[in-house]
């Protein structure tokens, strides 16, 4: 690397001192010592052996660069949350919460690597000193962690039936969609079992065939590429980013879907393609003001409406509009209003 050309803004960053690699290194092995050290201490509570930690580990150290690779191409980082799942499940069957933890030091290891490679990035942009960036994401973790375990708390404490989607009214905003669905891959994965649902017998097991069809499917793009060459947009293609699509699909509702697809459309098909300009200058900026004003709308929603318990109510708040969306789909059970599978 010392014969590397180096850019403007390499050149400027270099009048920085750099972070030693030793500070790193201390960072990663403290956090090992202490993830073993609660494997061995709160054995029963963690259900996750110290073997299983250190696996967990490994796989997030092989995984992060290729997904690296596909965020900085793509801006999108592909999750690998269910193959840690599925592995685990295998691996520790009936045991939820070593399932869930597998899942946080393996994969959620990779999502904090990636954010704070983003962070070191845009404080290279920025020209900003990289002890100081490394000094405030160690603050910045710190701080974070600790009030968001406080907020959780509270919350948890007192708010009543909070994510309890039954006793909850259905317009709340406590009915924690995303929380459920990782409590409900932790029952899935972790407590009955991927073996059950998945293996020789189980009612899934032709879906472990998904597996090979991800693996196979970016091999015939590149050949087509390499066989139209002219045809640019065949190297548009990325498997990874589609197939990653679905992966939000779970916590959503057909009106998140629906937003994203005609705001998606509109500003990166039409606007893109016919006012080129507008959308270089303000396309990012709109979308960052989307995202803050949803933000403010929550909190500004919470005190003047669910606070008071004041209900909203018109089309726009129901979730899918299908009165068959809760009706059940095993077969032979009876429902009234739902029709009965055979």
């Amino acid at each position: 690397m010392k014969n590397a050309k180096l850019d403007i803004h390499a050149k400027l960053m270099k009048s920085y001192k750099q972070v030693p690699q030793w500070w790193y290194l201390i960072l990663l092995a403290g956090s090992i010592i202490l993830s073993l050290v609660m494997s061995f201490v709160w054995k029963k509570d963690v259900q996750l052996p110290w073997w299983g930690m250190l696996f967990a580990f490994a796989l997030a150290w092989i995984v992060t660069l290729p997904i690296g690779v596909i965020q900085a191409t793509t801006n999108q980082q592909p999750g690998y949350d269910i193959t840690a799942e599925f592995i685990i499940g295998y691996i520790l069957p009936g045991k939820p919460i070593a399932n869930l933890l597998f899942k946080i030091y393996g994969r959620i290891s990779t999502v904090h690597a990636l954010s704070f490679l983003s962070d070191l990035k845009l404080g290279h942009y920025m020209k900003i000193p990289p002890r100081c960036m490394y000094t405030a994401q160690l603050v910045g973790t710190f701080v974070a962690g600790t009030v968001n375990l406080a907020v959780a708390w509270w919350m948890l404490e007192n708010i009543e039936n909070i994510c309890d989607v039954d006793a909850q009214h259905p317009d709340s905003p406590w009915t924690c969609p995303k929380y459920r669905v990782s409590f409900d891959a932790s029952v899935i994965w972790g407590l009955i079992g991927p073996r059950r649902l998945f293996g020789p017998g189980g009612l899934y097991r032709n879906l472990v065939w998904l597996f090979l069809i991800g693996a196979v499917l970016p091999v015939p793009v590149w050949v087509l590429s390499k066989i139209f060459p002219e045809k640019k947009w065949i190297l548009l293609i990325n498997i990874p980013v589609i197939a990653y699509g679905f992966a939000g699909l779970p916590p959503a509702t057909p009106t998140n879907i629906a937003s994203w697809l005609i705001t998606g459309t509109i500003f990166n098909y039409f606007v893109f393609r016919y006012h080129k300009r507008w959308w270089q200058r303000y396309n990012y900026v709109l979308s960052a003001a989307l995202d803050a004003g949803t933000a403010f709308m929550g909190v500004l929603l919470f005190f003047a409406l669910q606070n008071e318990n004041r209900d909203l109510k018109w089309w726009g708040t129901a979730l899918d509009h299908c009165p068959l969306a809760k009706c059940p789909t095993a077969p032979g059970i009876a429902v009234k209003g739902c029709p009965v599978f055979k």
